[in-house]
């Protein structure tokens, strides 16, 4: 057996295929667009595509690095010996600061964009149904499932409800305000001629009250981050364990894998 995706049988035919896999029961709301792979143990389902999984991992690293020197841009280290000349470390940090700054707007900017033209996995984390009772207490019952009130959790092709609420508002919304904040803060060293003091910090400093307030406010968006890829990545790894579907293979190689049979709930 390979491991060719099948392109011409959806999910919705729920019939075993002679000598090959199995398409994933109770998939009758997926629709066309959704086709197993054949010739693995698990039944699978495409979900991440290679834009969405490049954009994850380059983001990932780019905030890693944010996170390390805007740490000790917070905190200096202490002063080496010599002169002063001689030493350029802070300086280096800086530099590694807003290169990587300008890599995750750069990647942002593309996963808006990938969001309009991509799978509607891609737009997932950034139209939350908000107005949608079933997806609130989907959210509901996802706590519940993470505090081990729930004997089993319920099966999503894409993000659970709890996780969609989780990125749009603990990625999204404090990725932008991040941005947002730095290019202010970046604008009073490039100089009130530079666009990023004439489009962020002519109007952001003022907004806050004063330099020290934005970068302040900007410290505690790094420990908000810090904070949300905790949960993340706890979360990613439980559900792997726990939920009998993967979730860190699938942002590698794009497929979401089912290990039993048990009936998928519906993606918002």
């Amino acid at each position: 057996m390979t491991d060719t995706p099948l392109t011409d049988t959806p999910l919705t035919d729920t019939t075993a295929h002679p000598n090959r896999g199995q398409a994933i029961k109770g998939a009758t709301n997926l629709g066309p667009a959704y086709h197993g792979r054949l010739g693995s143990r698990f039944d699978a389902v495409y979900v991440y595509e290679a834009p969405v999984r490049i954009w994850h991992w380059i983001n990932a690293f780019a905030i890693l690095v944010l996170g390390v020197s805007g740490y000790f841009i917070a905190s200096p280290l202490p002063s080496l010996s010599g002169e002063a000349s001689d030493h350029y470390l802070m300086g280096y940090i800086r530099f590694a600061h807003f290169a990587a700054a300008y890599v995750m707007i750069l990647g942002f900017l593309f996963r808006i964009y990938w969001a309009v033209v991509g799978n509607r996995h891609a737009r997932q984390i950034f139209t939350p149904p908000l107005l949608s009772m079933k997806w609130w207490g989907g959210i509901l019952y996802s706590i519940r499932w993470y505090f081990f009130m729930e004997p089993e959790a319920r099966k999503y092709v894409g993000h659970n409800p709890l996780a969609t609420f989780g990125m749009h508002f603990g990625f999204v919304w404090v990725t932008i305000f991040m941005i947002v904040t730095g290019l202010a803060l970046y604008g009073e060293g490039a100089g009130m001629a530079s666009w990023q003091y004439r489009f962020f910090s002519s109007w952001v400093i003022p907004l806050f009250g004063q330099s020290q307030d934005v970068h302040t406010w900007h410290h505690v968006g790094l420990w908000a981050m810090v904070v949300f890829i905790i949960i993340h990545i706890y979360a990613a790894i439980r559900e792997d364990i726990m939920s009998r579907q993967s979730m860190i293979s699938s942002v590698t190689s794009g497929w979401r894998t089912f290990k039993d049979d048990r009936p998928l709930d519906e993606d918002h």
